[in-house]
């Protein structure tokens, strides 16, 4: 009987997970070292991975614009590097003069999703390319979101003129998420020439969608309050087209009623625009005609104010304000990775809290040490 030899140990290319942790031999030299990807190599694959996406975005096509979106929501550093590239890369391709982006916001329960899906099929029998962006809040506790606005509107997501992408506001204040404008210039450049941005339902505070878009529209339902609710300064005053919803049944006279207290009050108020002056109409989702009839404001507003040169000039406004935005989130950024920051700041809080100097001068401090 011969006894055959051992097959021969197997090596592995890349060592097993539970190898790379384990301490040297007493007969080694030194530790056991693997070397791992560099981050060189892992750059130039996400810069692939962006001009990849760019070409297939502008060719318009659908998944490249969901991995393009991904991209750029998600937080890794690397990954922001590469969005920004995608970026740089796509936007000299868009046609921003046939885009309009379209803010629709409202207390919940308005009856967004449902204005939204009805608007969305009017709009693409017009022959339009309709993005629906929906920002879904975000749980304090999970951090987690439901993202279920697409669910609600079940005949526009099966519609191939629309997309439909919900985003959690992951604690953003204002009703929309981080990466919502940056959502929108990609569908723009994927050839989509409708945005909506359905905000999370908001109060009269929240008005940072306003300056993410072209046209506000404000969702009022009927009953909401007594007409002091439509003359308080906030959201009302920024918006282009107030919609008092579910104007149908027993609610109709209080819809109407709404709606003409609404008028009323915008009109002791100063519009945004000597161009526009806002309209207040009604709508309900057993009226076919309501969807046209919001349609037919939409387009009223690009050509009314696309012929005064109004529409650029809030678009040149916004850019400086979103600018200004970044370049402070930026600076903070960067304040909290300088080394002894944390320490001051530590140092300041306690005094502050303690009663011997005020916030203001706390803060006035750590800007000076900087």
């Amino acid at each position: 009987i011969t006894r055959q030899a051992p097959p021969p140990a197997r090596r592995h290319a890349v060592p097993p997970r539970f190898l790379r942790s384990l301490p040297a031999s007493p007969r080694s030299p030194g530790p056991v070292r693997f070397a791992p990807c560099s981050a060189m190599a892992a750059a130039r694959s996400l810069s692939a991975t962006a001009q990849t996406l760019a070409t297939a975005l502008v060719a318009g096509e659908r998944r490249a614009l969901s991995k393009a979106i991904t991209l750029v929501e998600s937080t890794q550093p690397a990954s922001r590097e590469a969005a920004d590239e995608l970026l740089s890369l796509v936007l000299p391709q868009r046609d921003a003069s046939r885009c309009l982006r379209l803010g629709i916001s409202g207390p919940p329960g308005t009856g967004k999703s449902t204005l939204i899906e009805s608007l969305g099929l009017e709009l693409a029998s017009r022959r339009h390319r309709l993005a629906v962006l929906a920002v879904d809040p975000s749980s304090h506790r999970s951090g987690g979101s439901v993202l279920g606005d697409k669910t609600r509107m079940p005949q526009l997501s099966a519609n191939p003129a629309a997309f439909i992408r919900p985003s959690p506001a992951q604690g953003v204040l204002g009703g929309v998420a981080r990466r919502t404008e940056d959502v929108a210039l990609l569908c723009e450049s994927g050839g989509y020439d409708r945005v909506v941005v359905e905000t999370v339902g908001v109060g009269q505070s929240e008005v940072v969608v306003a300056g993410l878009v072209d046209m506000f529209v404000l969702l009022v339902p009927p009953g909401a309050g007594d007409g002091l609710q439509g003359i308080k300064r906030g959201i009302m005053e920024l918006a282009d087209l107030v919609v008092v919803t579910k104007c149908d049944g027993a609610l109709k006279p209080v819809a109407k009623a709404a709606a003409q207290d609404i008028r009323a009050a915008l009109s002791v108020l100063r519009p945004r625009d000597a161009a526009w002056a806002p309209r207040v109409i009604t709508s309900s989702m057993h009226d076919p005609g309501s969807a046209a009839a919001v349609a037919d404001v939409i387009e009223e507003f690009r050509a009314t104010m696309g012929r005064a040169g109004a529409l650029r000039a809030r678009r040149a406004e916004q850019a400086v304000s979103r600018v200004w935005e970044h370049a402070r989130a930026d600076v903070l950024h960067r304040l909290g990775g300088m080394p002894g920051v944390q320490a001051l700041i530590g140092e300041l809080a306690a005094s502050a809290a303690a009663g011997s100097m005020p916030y203001s001068r706390a803060g006035s401090l750590v800007g000076a040490a900087v």
